[in-house]
């Protein structure tokens, strides 16, 4: 009986002592687990939100700078329409209500416009000296004694393939940028015809595309 009582008692010190070491192990690997996630949140934590600091401060500028541009472009437009262009030479459409009476196509459709103490004044190259005599306003005007007819330049124009033609031009003054006004004409066969135009869209003209402006000489 003794031994027996014995062993039960050697039996269940050494049960206790097992659960007792598997309890200790659990502990410090569920610690150990605590730890290492707490250290792996931390480290992640730190870069994303650098990263997202860093996107949202570009962001914010591309923002701010696509706004400027806007802004910029916007007073542009409103001091066209106002016809408050700044004094200088620009790039401008030249619109007009026929296909006979239009740029030359080496022109793109556009003329130089020069802004002079406020004063606005396009020069167009034409397609040939078809057009021999402009006038700003109506065909009935441009008739009356002392009308003052705008007299036509002679612009060398250079095509794609290198060829040149001598066409004529003409310094037409505009009214204002952006809305229709009056212009007469009259041809080689000496009949004046009415023509409604606008400028529209002037940009400061480049150095570059001064220098390679038409060549003009006026013709006497």
């Amino acid at each position: 009986m003794k031994k027996r009582a014995s062993a039960i008692l050697c039996t269940m010190s050494l049960t206790a002592s097992m659960l007792a070491g598997c309890g200790s192990a659990s502990s410090k690997a569920a610690s150990g687990t605590s730890a290492a996630a707490a250290s792996t949140s931390s480290t992640a934590s730190t870069p994303v939100t650098a990263s997202t600091s860093s996107a949202a401060a570009a962001s914010k500028e591309d923002t701010s700078s696509a706004a400027s541009d806007q802004e910029t472009v916007s007073a542009a437009s409103s001091a066209a329409q106002a016809g408050t262009l700044a004094d200088g030479t620009y790039t401008a459409d030249f619109n007009t209500d026929s296909s006979m009476f239009k740029v030359n196509e080496t022109k793109d459709g556009k003329g130089t416009l020069t802004v002079k103490n406020g004063k606005m004044t396009i020069h167009v190259s034409l397609v040939s000296e078809n057009i021999v005599n402009l006038f700003e306003g109506t065909k009935e005007d441009a008739q009356k004694d002392g009308a003052k007819l705008i007299e036509p330049t002679v612009d060398t124009i250079t095509y794609s393939d290198g060829t040149t033609e001598d066409v004529y031009g003409f310094d037409i003054p505009v009214p204002a940028i952006g809305k229709d006004f009056q212009v007469a004409l009259i041809g080689t066969k000496g009949k004046w015809y009415d023509h409604t135009v606008t400028v529209t869209n002037p940009e400061p003209q480049t150095e570059d595309a001064a220098s390679q402006s038409t060549s003009t000489a006026s013709q006497s």
